[in-house]
């Protein structure tokens, strides 16, 4: 079967709430994939970074292989001789008292939310069902109907509702509204992306969220990280809050944490937060199996083993220092941390954003538009400089050629 065999199939019989680039891909191996015609290409997008220690990495797939052969699901019901390991591999490996391991990103950013509701009404003394979280303006933290709730995207909340309630928005970066909004007593929370993603790769001033941690503390709120997208080493340190050396009250993870194998989320925080929920209170069927505790056990050691926070900091430099030095009017901005980098492109000709992508594929290089005139450039950690600087002169050459067009 072709290409446009297996676009047919899945126009057909999916649901359309995807728009993908025209490419079909069967195999990956570090930074590249190839499609079933066997084209290579560069990846960097990298699964929205859950790939961040490569595609098919051997450490990661042999955890897997070796796990399945013995036991790959038990619940939550009993106990299993690879929860407690990686329980503890984890929260020593980021500095917290306790982990819920759960599946999907979303599923951890809803985790997070009701123990931030929980710890409100049993330690802050909140009145029950007043509890209030503040989040950001350009958010991006799933696809639930209470996620979507405090979503300013309309793509993500329009013809949803009715919305849960029990969410104040303020703008992103912007710490004198986050402080008025902690004046009500009612806060129990502040969730934040260290720098958003989906919002195109929105970079905050150096120290907003330092400043904003030290805010939290003072009105009694917990300051709650969402790393699913820029933790486990992308943004050139282990967690993007490392930058400015602030420890979330509560941390959640989750894309590469599995290294792109399986779905594997977890928040972590300490005591006082985390035993607030009580058996019965919160769970998951899949949360905490034993394929799952071994595949992140080994992720992890990969990201630590090779490095690949600071090799994301050099490698980091060296695309921004590129693109920003390069010369196409079709280039507005350059922005990024580590090898989580975006270009606001500016329309010309008629072509755009996407105009672009189509072009890098043909070309051999993998992006996706992000808010129709945003790319976002995420390739895999594990790509080397060499392999780097030839998958800029393909974003290069695609620009150029748009442009010419």
């Amino acid at each position: 079967m072709l290409s446009k065999n297996f676009i047919e199939l899945e126009e057909k019989y999916g649901a359309h709430n995807y728009h993908p680039l025209p490419v079909v891909l069967n195999k990956g191996e570090g930074a590249f994939v190839w499609d079933v015609e066997g084209k290579k290409y560069f990846d960097f997008l990298s699964a929205y970074s859950a790939v961040n220690q490569g595609h098919c990495h051997p450490k990661i797939i042999d955890a897997l292989v070796e796990q399945a052969k013995t036991l790959t699901l038990t619940s939550r019901a009993f106990f299993n001789d690879k929860l407690g390991p990686y329980e503890k591999y984890i929260t020593e490996f980021f500095g917290y008292e306790k982990v819920l391991p759960m599946n999907s990103g979303a599923e951890a950013d809803e985790t997070a939310l009701k123990l931030a509701r929980r710890w409100g009404y049993d330690k802050k003394g909140v009145a029950e069902n007043q509890a209030k979280i503040i989040v950001c303006e350009g958010n991006f933290h799933g696809r639930t109907i209470t996620i979507i709730s405090m979503s300013t995207d309309p793509d993500s909340y329009k013809g949803f509702g009715p919305y849960t309630p029990g969410f104040e928005v303020i703008p992103y970066n912007n710490i004198p509204a986050l402080e008025k909004a902690l004046e009500d007593k009612n806060v129990v929370g502040f969730l934040v992306e260290p720098i958003q993603g989906e919002a195109g790769v929105f970079v905050p001033d150096e120290g907003y969220l330092k400043k904003a941690y030290d805010l939290c503390k003072l009105s009694n709120v917990l300051f709650i990280a969402d790393e699913v997208q820029t933790g486990i080493a992308r943004t050139g340190k282990m967690l993007a809050c490392d930058h400015e050396n602030v420890r979330p009250d509560i941390l959640i993870l989750g894309k590469a944490l599995s290294g792109g194998v399986i779905p594997i989320s977890a928040v972590l925080a300490d005591d006082e937060i985390m035993l607030v929920i009580k058996p019965g209170e919160h769970g998951s069927t899949f949360g905490g199996n034993p394929l799952a505790a071994k595949v992140a056990t080994a992720a992890l050691e990969v990201v630590k083993e090779e490095n690949l926070a600071e090799k994301a900091e050099k490698l980091g430099k060296i695309f921004r220092h590129e693109m920003t030095n390069f010369n196409n009017p079709m280039i507005e901005l350059v922005r990024g941390k580590g090898l989580l980098n975006a270009i606001v492109i500016k329309p010309a000709n008629g072509k755009e954003a996407w105009d672009v992508c189509v072009k890098m594929a043909e070309n051999g290089l993998l992006a996706k538009p992000t808010h129709q005139h945003i790319i976002r450039f995420a390739p895999p950690l594990v790509i080397t400089e060499a392999e780097l600087y030839k998958a800029i002169e393909i974003i290069k050459k695609s620009i150029n050629e748009i442009f010419e067009s």
